[in-house]
């Protein structure tokens, strides 16, 4: 019995070494800052990765991030030196560099991040006041940037931040005076294409009444030469025609009317009514084509009368 005693209560003392021990013992990573609290007062500050020991059950570990934090601004409406509203759309980029004044000034980063937000706000209006809206858009908004961030870092020193970056992500007209700024250069845009488009118009003319003055000249010059050309070979028909007339006469008059015959009798719905010995169809009547012009058959001549008696002489 004493022996079953005792075997329990070592292993109920054996249960709480190894209680007290896990209690007692904490692990810094590489990316945390740690702050060892005793019922709300720091005891240490660790930055250095390892394992740790507290007092048990007294102490209490807050960790906090060494890396960098983002935070994401809301869009604002601010006013520039020459009275114009925009509308400006800004991140940051922070970290913890004294992790026990980041404690005792906001304790966690969901309040750093409002401290933080206010801290930007109040530095851009103040930087973007005093300068004009091209100078924010264009010109020096790396150098306005930087002031900001710099105004920005002075007021974070006291949580214990360093501000890495403030950017500017969009600065922009409200949607108001955007849709002005885009009619108006709609309209001079327009107006910049009506103009193009005249001048193309009006050189379009130019050079379609260019080309339609040289094509004239060039059909009244093709005219000239085909109607020359023309003649001469209306002449050469002519003359050949002539020659070959003069050579045979009578094949030339049947080799006409075949080509004649075969223009006109073609198997179409066109009727021809004629004689039958009309001087067309003379080559039908007689291959000679003598007949069918309107002289009837040769007829033989008339015999020569026969010479009158000789008279008898008178008597003496």
């Amino acid at each position: 019995m004493n022996g079953s005693t005792l075997r329990t209560g070592l292993l109920i003392l054996v249960g709480l070494i190894a209680i007290v021990l896990y209690s007692s013992i904490f692990i810094v990573q590489q990316t945390q800052y740690a702050l060892v609290l005793r019922f709300g007062a720091v005891q240490s500050a660790i930055s250095e990765p390892g394992l740790k020991f507290k007092m048990p059950l007294i102490d209490n570990v807050t960790y906090f991030e060494k890396r960098v934090l983002d935070l994401d601004l809301p869009v604002q409406t601010l006013l520039s030196a020459d009275r114009q509203n925009l509308e400006v759309d800004a991140f940051t980029r922070y970290r913890i560099v004294d992790p026990l004044r980041f404690y005792q000034a906001v304790g966690n980063v969901a309040l750093a991040n409002q401290r933080l937000q206010s801290f930007t706000n109040s530095a851009m209006r103040n930087v973007l006041a005093s300068a004009s809206r091209d100078a924010i858009v264009r010109t020096d908004r790396s150098a306005l940037m930087n002031r900001i961030q710099d105004d920005v870092n002075r007021q974070a020193a006291s949580l214990g931040i360093e501000m890495i970056d403030v950017r500017l992500t969009r600065v922009d007209l409200p949607a108001a005076n955007s849709q002005a700024v885009y009619q108006r250069m709609r309209t001079e845009r327009e107006r910049e294409a009506a103009d193009i488009r005249a001048n193309g118009q009006q050189q379009a003319q130019t050079i379609r009444a260019r080309a339609e003055r040289e094509a004239t000249v060039i059909r009244a010059e093709a005219n000239r030469q085909a109607e020359e050309l023309r003649g001469q070979g209306d002449a050469d028909r002519n003359r050949i025609l002539a020659e070959a007339f003069g050579q045979d006469p009578e094949f030339f008059a049947f080799y006409r009317s075949m080509q004649a015959y075969e223009a006109g009798l073609r198997g179409n719905d066109t009727r021809l009514v004629l004689s039958p010995d009309s001087d067309f169809f003379r080559y039908f009547n007689d291959p000679t084509g003598q007949r069918g012009r309107g002289s009837s058959p040769a007829q033989p001549a008339p015999a020569q009368p026969a010479p009158a008696p000789a008279q008898p002489a008178p008597a003496q």
